[in-house]
């Protein structure tokens, strides 16, 4: 790491940084860091909250648990303690993060929020500006994911509603909605334990089903449902492992169409591959949609003053409403003069090979396969840069014995 000149006056630091820029230190941007590391490659991440795993930290709600078992969730070269439960809780889960972290020592830049990221093609560097610096490098990495920024849809007369709104975000606990009436707007895996993290403090939670949606079993015969079907795909194509998992699931769950939960035509791995779309693993939210705690609407047609009006005609008044509509990527609003993500802020290139652009570009956790994907992009990054980066030392130290002859 160095100074550098800069033309800029306002701009009151350059730093020139040896190894590659990393942008989030979140589960991706660790795990990468850790394999460059390990293949004698230093890195600098910036991020722009003041801790690590910063979604997990400040934006999960309490009751919070990983859907897949704890080895589909670990991330390289470190492992799970022995002794956390098969699926580990979110302040497990964050442990493990910070304890990884320190093993590698591994200390990113906080409060660095990138306004900015740009390749010079004069200099052949990428220019990484925060508001307090600009930070150059020959990689940048993107590890800022799929899931930075919340969703906020428009609903007609959201804004006229008189009680809470809150975006599951900044749901904690369904303590703060005690005895409430609540309407949570979105079916997902999120929608569902909040429901029923709701109906545990005596609300009476309302669940807007806008789409179609797969539920399956969180385990099928005593193993992760995740698991099998992983297992299974070793085998046998996409298609019948779909077909197999959804005959498990109506066989344990039931018709979930007569709950008004519609499934999709495309089986839920299929689907889950080609848009991103995960299905929703049970925990306990079915039981309580049969037993009519959890209340399965229809779209929401407006919100007015003290509740809703749905698309079937109901109206229903409420006291707050969560919306619990999921996360999209930020890259476009930062990452410049690059076509290398689509404006959703995913990248164009499908996996397993979205993890390289051009001019030193990389990006790390945009698989749509969770951990999993995060892992084999990480490994790939580290291999790829850490091979230039022996060339370019092996260049200098050459032209170094040359001088000194």
């Amino acid at each position: 790491m160095g100074s550098c000149n800069v033309e800029d006056g306002n701009q009151p630091n350059c730093l020139w940084i040896d190894g590659p820029i990393i942008v989030g230190a979140g589960p991706s941007g660790l795990a990468v860091s850790a394999c460059l590391k390990e293949n004698g490659v230093s890195s600098v991440i910036l991020e722009r909250n003041d801790c690590i795993a910063s979604l997990w930290q400040l934006k999960t709600y309490d009751c919070l648990k990983l859907h897949l078992p704890k080895k589909f969730c670990e991330i390289p070269l470190l492992g799970f303690p022995e002794d956390f439960p098969k699926y580990p809780t979110k302040h497990q889960f964050i442990s493990y993060l910070e304890s990884y972290a320190k093993h590698f020592s591994i200390k990113p830049k906080f409060k660095q929020i990138v306004e900015n990221a740009e390749f010079d093609h004069v200099i052949g560097a990428w220019r990484v500006k925060t508001e307090d610096c600009e930070y150059i490098s020959k990689w940048l990495i993107v590890a800022t994911g799929e899931n930075a920024e919340a969703v906020v849809p428009e609903i007609q007369g959201i804004e006229k509603f008189h009680g809470r709104v809150v975006h599951t975000s900044s749901y904690k606990s369904g303590f703060d909605f005690k005895n409430q009436r609540v309407l949570v707007v979105g079916c997902g895996n999120s929608g569902m334990e909040v429901s029923l993290d709701l109906c545990r403090h005596n609300a009476t939670p309302h669940m807007v089903v806008r789409n179609t949606v797969h539920i399956l079993p969180r385990e099928m015969f005593g193993i992760s449902t995740f698991e099998i079907a992983m297992t299974l795909l070793k085998w046998i194509p996409v298609r019948l492992v779909d077909k197999f998992l959804l005959m498990v699931a109506n066989f344990t769950l039931g018709n979930t169409e007569r709950l008004g939960l519609r499934r999709p035509k495309t089986g839920p791995i299929e689907l889950k591959n080609a848009t991103g779309k995960t299905p929703v693993l049970d925990v306990g939210a079915l039981s309580l949609i049969k037993a009519g705690k959890i209340k399965v609407m229809e779209g929401v047609r407006e919100i007015s003053r003290k509740g809703a009006k749905f698309m079937d005609g109901q109206e229903r008044e409420f006291d707050s409403i969560i919306l619990a509509t999921g996360y999209k990527s930020n890259v476009p609003t930062w990452l410049k003069g690059c076509d290398f993500f689509t404006k959703e802020g995913m990248p164009r290139t499908p996996f397993p090979n979205g993890w390289k652009g051009e001019n030193g570009l990389y990006t790390v956790g945009f698989t749509r396969r969770g951990l999993l994907g995060t892992n084999s992009d990480a490994l790939y990054i580290a291999r790829d840069i850490a091979d230039q980066w022996r060339l370019i030392k092996g260049s200098k130290k050459h032209l170094q014995q040359s001088q000194e002859k």
